[in-house]
């Protein structure tokens, strides 16, 4: 029986620990956290073992670090011992922005080379199987290490393969992006408020509209300004919309918001 473990249940962790526990593969989930009742639920809900982070260090195929930038050097030092001591092969997973694969190597073990490591990047629909969940491996990762790890997680939703030099870019799309989305549906629900429709409703329709598009997008291929442009008939309201939000210059703040979160993540890998 194959085991992997993860270390740090919290928001994204418990949820990818929970989507390992249902995937279909012969393996074993074990889970540690600081705060027990996070893995009780876990362990009542999926069936994940409650572990320590050290036990999970010392028999796991494949070690899940849901830690924080600013928390993993306090991490390798709580399993450092434990990693040293084996002798059989283990790959550590990193959920944390910024940080590549040789920084992960190195802290958790000494060494730059001779340590598999793989960084994922999950995001929040993880807990509707519907996320987008970024993977890149270093040298020492090994083809079936890959596979171990799409199986697992496929339960949370898309597994996508990225090169590691667009780790960090893709991850503030896809890992920031569902805040920028929910700031924007926020305001729309707000502008219905306005326009008089009751709160319930105006959430109803506008999420539908956002969920509806984007399966338009996706199914058909369609470019997204290809889209909008049919939606802007001449002199006709949508137009109108669409140039209020251009005055106010929304498509640089966007922008300029996914430009902003790039650099942080940059700043929390140094």
């Amino acid at each position: 029986m194959k085991l992997a473990g993860f270390i740090g249940c919290g928001n994204m962790g418990g949820i990818l620990a929970a989507a390992a526990a249902t995937s279909s593969g012969a393996w074993e989930v074990m889970a540690a956290d600081h705060h027990p009742e996070k893995t009780e639920h876990l362990w009542k809900e999926y069936g994940v073992i409650p572990s320590s982070a050290r036990e999970i260090a010392r028999k796991c195929d494949l070690i899940f670090l849901g830690v924080k930038p600013q928390g993993m050097k306090s991490a390798a030092l709580e399993i450092q011992e434990a990693l040293d001591a084996r002798s059989d092969a283990f790959t550590l997973v990193s959920m944390a922005a910024g940080l590549s694969t040789e920084a992960i190597a190195e802290m958790f073990t000494g060494m730059r080379d001779g340590c598999a490591v793989v960084r994922i990047m999950p995001n929040t629909a993880a807990a509707v199987g519907e996320a987008v969940i970024l993977y890149c491996v270093n040298s020492e990762a090994k083809p079936e290490t890959e596979s171990a790890l799409v199986e697992l997680l496929s339960p949370a939703g898309h597994v996508v393969k990225v090169d590691e030099s667009r780790m960090d870019a893709a991850g503030t799309v896809t890992g920031c992006g569902p805040a920028f989305v929910c700031l924007f549906v926020e305001a729309m629900i707000d502008g219905a408020v306005q326009c008089g429709l009751p709160r319930a409703q105006a959430e109803q329709f506008v999420l539908q509209t956002v969920s509806g598009t984007a399966q338009l997008a996706l199914k058909t291929g369609e470019n997204p300004a290809g889209l909008r442009a049919a939606v802007c008939s001449p002199a006709g309201s949508t137009i109108e919309g669409v140039a209020e939000l251009e005055k106010h210059a929304v498509r640089h703040a966007v922008m300029e918001a996914v430009r902003a979160s790039f650099r942080r993540t940059k700043e929390l890998g140094k």
